[in-house]
């Protein structure tokens, strides 16, 4: 099954401008990597189209760098998917 996730924006707040593109780049391989291994989340096996979606919050040490951030907040959008989107 081929499945293509569109995030049109991602509001994260508090973050450098700077460490953006790192994670965007940690999301999108967790993403793939959530995927791949544990399969398409049942929200999207009957072709959802979300217009938006939280995935909640997540708590970050103070020292989480941006590879980190982007890590977590896949597993918090997987979550949501495989969960029920709120």
């Amino acid at each position: 099954m081929k499945v293509h996730v569109n995030i049109e924006a991602l509001v994260l707040r508090g973050f450098p401008v700077g460490d953006r593109e790192r994670i965007s780049e940690a999301l999108r391989c967790e993403l793939t990597r959530l995927f791949t291994d544990k399969g398409t989340p049942p929200a999207l096996r009957n072709g959802l189209s979300a217009g938006s979606m939280d995935a909640g919050s997540i708590r970050l040490a103070a020292d989480c760098g941006p590879t980190k951030v982007g890590m977590q907040v896949a597993r918090a959008v997987y979550g949501s998917l495989t969960n029920g989107i709120k």
